[in-house]
């Protein structure tokens, strides 16, 4: 259940939120103080913020096929979650860049790697 779960809401988050930024990455300004200048600067937003979150949410789905898939979606999603967070943490500390969108992602990242290795930690 808590594996599913997991998965679960890991695919429509980062699905979604991935679509989102590929199909509008100038949303990225206003929420997140990130905009493009160049053409390239706007495929640039939306591979890293559309099509790498989206992959993130189909290593999700492919993680609910079973316990094997599930394990290896959990390995990729804590590692990739505590990369970010641990990322802004350090940017935000060296950058001063302490917004209500950096303080989100932060409770999200830390929060999902925490769940990720607590449900890895639990026999399957």
């Amino acid at each position: 259940m808590g594996r599913t779960l997991y998965l679960g809401l890991s695919a429509v988050v980062w699905l979604g939120y991935g679509l989102f930024c590929f199909l509008s990455p100038e949303t990225l300004a206003a929420s997140a103080g990130v905009a493009f200048t160049s053409p390239t600067g706007a495929t640039e937003l939306r591979a890293m913020y559309g099509g790498l979150q989206m992959a993130l949410g189909v290593l999700a789905l492919l993680g609910l096929r079973g316990d094997a898939s599930a394990r290896t979606a959990l390995v990729g999603l804590g590692l990739a979650t505590a990369g970010l967070g641990s990322a802004r943490l350090i940017g935000a500390t060296l950058d001063g860049g302490w917004s209500a969108y950096t303080l989100f992602a932060l409770v999200f990242e830390f929060g999902a790697t925490a769940w990720a290795v607590s449900l890895l930690r639990r026999p399957a």
